[in-house]
């Protein structure tokens, strides 16, 4: 599976954060890759995140309004699209501001990691993190507990 994270925000180098994502990334059997814009107008986040979609690619746009699941829900989820042929994910993480109407349409899923608000790097590690738990629960490792 190809994975895609475009966020808007960039990474400091030497963030705490960063080590995380790289953490999570290096232990994936999944290409995962990141792409960042810096924050600008809402028009011009919502341009880039559209534009960072690979053709054909499931897109998971996290936004506070969308569907809170469990990690083992997601996983069937994208085990589904698997089966259906998807071999890419694009996860979509907004602004400050969030995400476009025209942005949350062009998802395939809403997700929404709960009500609280968190800085655009934790919730990237957060996702790095998530996106290595649901590929070991598909591929039956014992990292996940329920």
């Amino acid at each position: 599976m190809k994975v895609i994270i475009a966020a808007i925000g960039k990474c400091k180098k030497n963030a705490p954060e960063k080590q995380i994502i790289d953490e999570y990334i290096k232990r994936s059997s999944w290409d995962i890759q990141i792409k960042e814009a810096d924050n600008s107008t809402q028009t011009q986040e919502a341009s880039f995140l559209q534009n960072a979609i690979p053709h054909g690619a499931k897109v998971i746009v996290l936004d506070e309004r969308g569907e809170n699941m469990k990690s083992l829900d997601l996983a069937d989820k994208i085990a589904s699209w698997q089966t259906q042929g998807c071999s890419q994910l694009c996860f979509l993480i907004g602004g400050a501001d969030g995400h476009l109407q025209s942005t949350r349409e062009r998802g395939d899923l809403l997700l929404s990691f709960g009500k609280l608000t968190l800085p655009h790097i934790l919730m990237r590690a957060v996702l790095a993190e998530q996106i290595y738990r649901i590929q070991t629960i598909i591929a039956g490792h014992p990292y996940h507990r329920e």
